[in-house]
């Protein structure tokens, strides 16, 4: 029986070795930073016209995260070939057999996907800010101002959630190509469209995307249905069913 230590080092070492891994997590930065980046830019250029009609605070934070909505796309990619590669390659087997407890296995795969997707989310949530403010010149806001450092706190964790959140619907699906399948329409199409039709946006609304886009806000919006910490949990309840789900079928299924 292989111990948890070095079950952890066994799968570090797989995620570090594989090129396509580590690049999608260099694009998450890449461009959840470029993005904001550029809007903040834009905003600051062209102020008056943005804010002409608009009654409500100017969320400095939330503009600097403007890019966040492509970096979920890079993060969910990462979840999904970190744990994908393996069954695509066959080498799931060899895992499997080396570490027959699959649960320590998957817990093991978690562990390694969290640590790193929280590193790479918290230094891309921290640099898009203050990136992002010192761009927005006079409407900047303060990383101590009220809620703001939650706020991106919550950027940080709404990405580590989705990466673990699309590993575990890979390891239920046992295919990285359906994984995709399921997850980029549901999260880029399924769930924005269903956000604006009236008599099922209430549904949409415990997706785990629009959870999470709770969790950056600043200021809270009139007329919705929770708040931050809501949605942190919510999202955090997508996760944990997920990977719950991909320990289920693993323990069950055979590879």
């Amino acid at each position: 029986m292989a111990s948890f230590p070095a079950v952890l080092q066994s799968e570090w070492t797989k995620i570090r070795t594989v090129r396509s891994t580590i690049w999608t997590l260099v694009l998450t930065f890449l461009v959840t930073l470029g993005l904001g980046a550029l809007l903040s830019l834009l905003t600051n250029n062209n102020f008056e016209s943005f804010r002409r009609n608009d009654t409500t605070p100017f969320d400095a934070t939330g503009t600097s995260f403007a890019g966040i909505r492509l970096g979920e796309l890079a993060i969910i990619v990462f979840g999904v070939l970190a744990i994908g590669n393996e069954y695509s390659t066959g080498m799931i087997r060899v895992s499997l057999a080396a570490v027959p407890q699959r649960g320590t296995l998957l817990a093991a795969k978690s562990v390694v996907l969290g640590a790193l997707s929280l590193a790479v989310a918290v230094v891309t949530a921290f640099v898009t800010f203050f990136v992002g403010q010192s761009l927005l010149g006079v409407h900047r806001t303060t990383i101590d101002s009220p809620h703001v450092l939650r706020a991106v706190l919550g950027a940080a964790l709404y990405l580590t959630m989705l990466c673990l959140f699309a590993a575990g619907v890979t390891a239920m699906l046992h295919n990285q190509t359906l994984a995709l399948g399921v997850l980029v329409p549901f999260f880029f199409l399924l769930s924005p469209i269903l956000s604006a039709v009236p008599k099922v946006k209430t549904l949409a609304h415990y997706f785990p995307d629009y959870a999470g886009s709770r969790m950056l806000l600043v200021y809270e919006e009139a007329n919705q249905p929770y708040g931050p910490w809501a949605g942190f949990a919510i999202c955090l309840a997508w996760t944990a069913a997920a990977l719950l789900g991909g320990a289920l079928v693993l323990k069950n299924r055979d590879a």
